[in-house]
């Protein structure tokens, strides 16, 4: 019994600090898109292509940070420990989000968001640090509850951003100023960069060590930043057949999610008249607030069920895609009444993101295993091509968006839809070939 309370301990206060950091980080949501949107125009572009453009490069400045940085702190936490590289992911986190909110320029905010992408690597170390502590049995339920954090922090996180977005306006009183009419994103970004600082206490107080000493490598790749990348990179040659499908799979649905991430708020805030949906910071706010609670009841409640543990795996994985492609597709036909109906494309994405993730993540770890792979190097190389399909997904996105948005005939704003629903189908055909070195199913 001593044995295993630690374990379960450790787990209560990861899923509090991943979930705190979650709702921080998802803050930015509904605001994001307009605050770029207001930054370009600021700088002289004020053609709408050209304008949006900058949303996708803003978004993938992020991940271009994740990219280079988070295979190097996957590696790193082999070598120190889990916990002190989530801890610097949490401070990080705490200074960037208040600089953000106090951007002035675009080049400033693409500075800021990408050592804010550079600091955090916590959701590939916390993976880790659940493949340190969970036998094979726990594994899919531990990665269930890291994804219902995920639903939560989606869930709480935009609803919040929305609500706290321009409080002069909002909500008048203390903020009845000429700094908060000219700051109407820094509200949100505040409590952001607060609540990573709260994370950070309850990380250095009660937050264990995963790995210990006798298990942590002291000797490993010392050289440079695009050394240590490249050989992330290139090194997947070396992983397993499975281990390496298993990465490329998910990096297939990552281009296909960031494309969607980066795109759907530019549709619903388009002019009705125009084909979209007219909404605004708080109604996009609602949006994900559902797209969060969805996660939750997947992630947190179906993934954790006994119906879960006795299903296939891999079928969970391939239902999950199909279905998160599915609503990916629906996107550009909706129209904005009933609002009910615009929840039923999200509704589909945010299952096949609550069935995919864990699943992914749960079949990673036991491959990784059955090879005898360190899980850091396994799950940074893993979050560092996720970090490159988020580079790439933004950026092919924005650039769809600003040639099509104006488009007419079969070349519209709908084929940006289209692409991320034909990419979900490719990474549903990858997983086909998938051969299992072992069977969670039976163990």
């Amino acid at each position: 019994m001593g044995d295993q309370q630690e374990p379960r301990s450790g787990m209560g206060i990861l899923f509090l600090v991943v979930l705190i950091d979650l709702i921080g980080f998802t803050l930015v949501i509904p605001f994001l898109t307009y605050f770029v949107q207001d930054l370009a125009t600021g700088d002289g572009f004020t053609e709408i292509g050209e304008r949006d453009l900058w949303v996708g490069i803003m978004l993938a400045a992020y991940t271009f940070g994740q990219f280079i940085f988070t295979p190097i702190l996957g590696s790193l936490s082999d070598r120190v420990g889990r916990r002190p590289v989530i801890m610097f992911g949490l401070i990080s986190n705490t200074v960037f989000f208040v600089s953000f909110g106090l951007s002035g320029s675009l080049w400033f905010a693409l500075i800021v968001r990408f050592l804010a992408g550079a600091g955090n690597g916590n959701i590939a170390v916390a993976r880790a640090y659940i493949g340190d502590i969970s036998s094979p049995e726990q594994l899919k339920g531990r990665m269930g509850m890291i994804g219902a954090a995920f639903g939560l922090g989606f869930m709480i996180g935009p609803f919040l951003g929305g609500i706290l977005t321009d409080p002069y306006t909002n909500f008048g009183g203390l903020f009845m100023t000429p700094w908060w009419q000219a700051h109407p994103y820094f509200l949100p970004c505040l409590l952001a960069g607060m609540l990573s600082a709260i994370s950070f206490v309850f990380a250095i107080r009660q937050l264990p060590e995963s790995l210990p000493p006798e298990s942590r490598k002291v000797s490993g790749s010392k050289g440079n930043a695009v050394k240590e990348i490249a050989g992330n990179l290139l090194g997947i040659r070396d992983l397993s057949v499975s281990v390496r499908i298993l990465i490329i799979v998910n990096a297939l649905f990552l281009v296909a999610f960031t494309i969607m991430h980066t795109t759907f708020i530019l549709f619903t805030a388009m002019p009705i008249d125009q084909g979209g949906l007219g909404f605004d910071v708080r109604a996009n706010g609602y949006i994900f607030a559902f797209v969060g609670l969805v996660g939750v009841l997947v992630q947190g409640g179906f993934m954790r069920s006994q119906m879960a543990e006795r299903m296939d795996t891999r079928k969970m994985m391939v239902f999950g895609v199909l279905v998160c492609g599915l609503g990916l597709g629906w996107i550009p036909y909706l129209r904005p009444e009933p609002f009910i109906i615009i929840l039923l494309p999200m509704a589909c994405i945010a299952l096949g993101n609550g069935l995919f993730q864990p699943t992914q993540n749960t079949l990673l770890t036991l491959e990784a295993r059955s090879s005898k792979l360190d899980l850091g190097r396994v799950m940074g190389a893993q979050e560092g091509f996720g970090a490159l399909s988020r580079i790439i997904g933004p950026i092919l996105a924005a650039f769809v968006w600003a040639e099509t948005v104006d488009g007419t005939g079969f070349w519209t704003y709908h084929t940006v839809f289209r692409l991320s629903c034909i990419l979900t189908i490719i990474a549903a055909l990858s997983q086909i070939t998938l051969r299992l070195n072992s069977v969670p199913e039976e163990e």
